[in-house]
């Protein structure tokens, strides 16, 4: 009897995803984070494919399985220019089997600029990633950039970020290791 007593308590509290920690979306926004906007009504990512700077082919389905911060971004975006070396030093502390900062450029920027952008901002730790036709982009509904977009391991976006932010805060921290919670 008490077996099945345990058995049954560490079914309810230990395996339910229910009692998993959830983000407190609104302590990030008043921590730090004031712009995030949860999306309400889910809807599946992107399918539509881009390129690394070898011309190898992805989608975001190549991380299922992955809490991922998309971030589309451009090479003469002032605000984008701020926001990527905390992209950086979020992907290097936090990146992993559970987490990963993805950044798309988007629309015309040459590979040569690209990584002339990372080395003048110190980027070390983040993919080189191209939508130059800006498919992926407006399937995904961005209109200006920077845009940051949460996708949950699932493959759904559940909040976004327009304009930059500085992603490797406490409080950006903190949302990051609520959404990546067993």
């Amino acid at each position: 009897m008490l077996r099945s007593a345990l058995l049954y308590t560490a079914l309810v509290f230990g395996a339910n995803t229910a009692f998993a920690e959830t983000p407190d979306w609104q302590a990030a926004k008043d921590g730090g984070l004031p712009k995030l906007v949860v999306t309400e009504d889910a809807a599946p990512i992107s399918e539509t494919e881009f390129t690394d700077i070898d011309g190898g082919t992805h989608t975001l389905a190549d991380y299922q399985g992955q809490v991922v911060l998309l971030n589309f971004w451009a090479t003469w975006c002032a605000p984008c220019r701020e926001e990527m070396p905390a992209l950086d030093r979020l992907q290097a502390e936090l990146g992993g089997d559970d987490f990963q900062v993805v950044t798309i450029a988007t629309g015309r920027n040459a590979p040569a600029r690209i990584r002339s952008f990372f080395d003048e901002v110190g980027v070390e730790n983040l993919p080189i990633l191209l939508d130059p036709r800006q498919m992926v982009a407006r399937d995904m509904g961005v209109v200006g950039l920077p845009v940051s977009v949460l996708i949950d391991r699932d493959g759904t976006e559940v909040a976004r970020y327009l304009g930059d932010a500085e992603w490797d805060s406490d409080v950006a921290k903190t949302l990051i290791t609520q959404l990546t919670a067993p």
